[in-house]
């Protein structure tokens, strides 16, 4: 049985899992995106379609446009939106939804999630991992990068930073509103 498994599993095999599995995340989130009634959840779709894009750049070794994808899009874009959704949203995001009787459930929705963890559980399992120790390998572009902001220019880095933690409270309080006492 084991030896079944492994033969049907090969490394190419989990490659075109993986590979179908992220572009299945990217359709369903984009379709989300433009389906969903509730403004939040497209926001939450747009972030799952990024994910699933940045999967894809690491899956092809584009480590660094992985990584980016992650941050830049995934992270600052979608909070980006978000905050612009709640400054100009006028009523609440749970009233933006129709109303959905109880009784029915998503139940893909689960499959989905189940069959993409024992996707990414198989290929992380049968994964051949460069081995690090004695001998380092070569400085990939990322570690290159990370080397810098975390070295040369991590004042600039922790500056930025704080610049963003400020802009987001200010969101925070605009949309919030101030209450005179």
């Amino acid at each position: 049985m084991g030896e079944l498994i492994q033969n049907l599993f090969t490394a190419d095999m989990l490659y075109a899992l993986v590979f179908t599995a992220l572009a299945a995340v990217i359709i369903l989130g984009a379709v989300g995106v433009v389906l969903l009634p509730n403004i939040i959840h497209n926001a939450y779709c747009l972030i799952l379609t990024f994910l699933g894009v940045a999967g894809l750049y690491l899956q092809t070794g584009a480590g660094f446009v992985g990584i980016v994808q992650i941050f830049v899009y995934a992270g600052a874009i979608s909070v980006l939106v978000i905050f612009a959704v709640m400054l100009v949203m006028d009523r609440e995001p749970k009233r933006t939804s129709p109303f959905i009787p109880k009784g029915k459930r998503n139940w893909w929705a689960a499959y989905g999630v189940i069959l993409f963890v024992a996707a990414m559980f198989l290929t992380i399992t049968k994964t051949v991992w460069p081995q690090f120790g004695s001998g380092l390998a070569e400085k990939t572009e990322v570690t290159q990068i990370a080397d810098l902001f975390l070295g040369e220019y991590v004042i600039a880095f922790e500056a930025a930073a704080i610049l963003l933690l400020v802009a987001v409270i200010g969101a925070i309080i605009l949309a919030k509103g101030v209450k005179d006492e």
